[in-house]
């Protein structure tokens, strides 16, 4: 029977925001994770993915709950755990060899079994020759190979990675991502479980044995589905489309429910999607080109997007009801079929419609300035208002959507020179 490496009991996490306000991020996770397992941690753009691998990692203390490794609960770094961050994280000023050996840093090693093993590892992702080469010599993915090797020196029992692929152009992402699951699959590393971060469905199909699904504000487990797929997995493959378009479903079903309710809509100003106006308009545009209704894996293969710039749109789409989301399938709405038959300025009239009905924080903003005698308020009273909601960096991009959405709506207009959101005279 395989052992549990980590078990997370009733996990929170909230960050603080002004006026005495907070945020949760996430709520109430329970997750157990056994040896053998490569598990995928998926979800929404913004839903807290990344912070929860730091509380696995004892990088960030929960509010509440309990995380624990081999049952043994404490603060800090724990012991038996490596990570792989998305940013290679190198010292510039150290070579290969040396950036590898700080995984050995702490542990009771001769300054010589730290020199072997350090090389042992270069060796086996495939560095072997760069030992004395510096980060600035390197490509993204042989820096990635450097921070994996820094991680796999100590010999971890638990390989957590976040995003570790994103940084990288497609091919190099591709062939290291077959290098390490070669390295797992023939159990040549001693690492009995890999948890990983990552925006890509496919990828989490491709690479682990288990999806762990998220959803948003906060973030809570909507689904945990088992991959029993042998590897090496055939992308083309009828089992494995089946299991991408398993999680696609579980994802966009909830974001659907996440929007779909009119009267929870307008009780406090959820988040906009960060979209932009033309985008979605061209989404609208391409959706009635490929027939109405469409498989979104397929769609989404076929836009060559990525979870995290995929779903924003689908989720803006259906807050504005243009389309409707439903077993992994998506199609427009008679007012999306509308929008996109529509003139130019037929589109702006739908469009400023549909926002009055479905976004709050622009219904808000725009009531605000028709209040105003001379129509006109800077931006950093909306900023200031959001930030208590959403957090000062959110709060930003939650009014540069709205702006930008109420521009070509033609609710109001923007002078970036004075930072004026304004009613515009006609």
């Amino acid at each position: 029977m395989a052992d549990t490496l980590i078990t997370l009991q009733g996990v929170q996490k909230t960050y603080g925001l002004p006026g005495n306000n907070s945020a949760i991020v996430l709520a109430d996770i329970n997750l157990t994770v056994k040896e053998h397992e490569f598990v995928a941690i998926l979800g929404p753009s913004g839903s807290g993915k990344s912070t929860l691998l730091r509380i696995i990692a004892g990088l960030i203390e929960p509010n509440q709950g309990l995380v624990s490794y081999r049952n043994q609960t404490g603060s800090g770094f724990r012991e038996g755990i490596g990570m792989v961050f998305q940013s290679f994280a190198l010292f510039p000023w150290l070579t290969v060899l040396e950036n590898v050996k700080l995984g050995l840093q702490y542990k009771d090693l001769s300054p010589q079994s730290k020199q072997n093993r350090a090389l042992e590892v270069i060796d086996m992702i495939g560095l072997d020759g760069f030992e004395g080469a510096y980060p600035k010599e390197l490509s993204g993915g042989m820096k990635q190979r450097v921070g994996l090797g820094r991680a796999l020196v100590m010999e971890p029992d638990v390989l957590l990675m976040d995003e570790p692929f994103s940084a990288l152009d497609v091919l190099t992402a591709e062939n290291l991502k077959r290098d390490l699951l070669e390295l797992w699959t023939e159990q040549r590393i001693p690492t009995k479980s890999i948890i990983m971060v990552t925006h890509g469905i496919e990828e989490a199909v491709y690479m682990a044995n288990r999806a762990v699904v998220l959803s948003r504000d906060p973030a809570r487990i909507i689904a945990d589905i088992a991959i029993n797929l042998p590897h090496w997995r055939d992308k083309q493959s009828k089992p494995f489309v089946e299991v991408v378009d398993k999680i696609y479903s579980v994802l966009t079903l909830h974001q659907e429910q996440h929007v779909s309710y009119k009267e929870e809509k307008m009780k406090k100003d959820i988040k906009m999607p960060n979209v932009r106006s033309g985008a979605l308009t061209g989404f609208i545009e391409l959706l009635e080109d490929v027939g109405v209704k469409v498989d979104l894996y397929k769609l989404g293969e076929q836009l060559s997007l990525d979870l995290e710039e995929f779903l924003p749109i689908v989720d803006a789409a259906s807050l504005l009801e243009f389309v409707r989301v439903q077993a992994g399938d998506i199609e427009l709405t008679a007012v999306g079929i509308k929008f996109a038959q529509a003139t130019v300025l037929q589109r702006k009239e739908l469009f400023r419609e549909q926002i009055l009905q479905n976004v709050p924080i622009i219904i808000k903003i725009t009531a605000t300035l028709r209040s105003k005698s001379n129509g006109r308020m800077a931006e950093e009273f909306f900023s200031n208002i959001l930030s208590g909601q959403f957090g000062e960096e959110e709060a930003l991009q939650q009014l540069n959507t709205a702006i930008d959405w109420g521009r070509y709506a033609e609710l109001f207009a923007y002078d970036e020179h004075s930072g004026t959101v304004y009613l515009e005279e006609n």
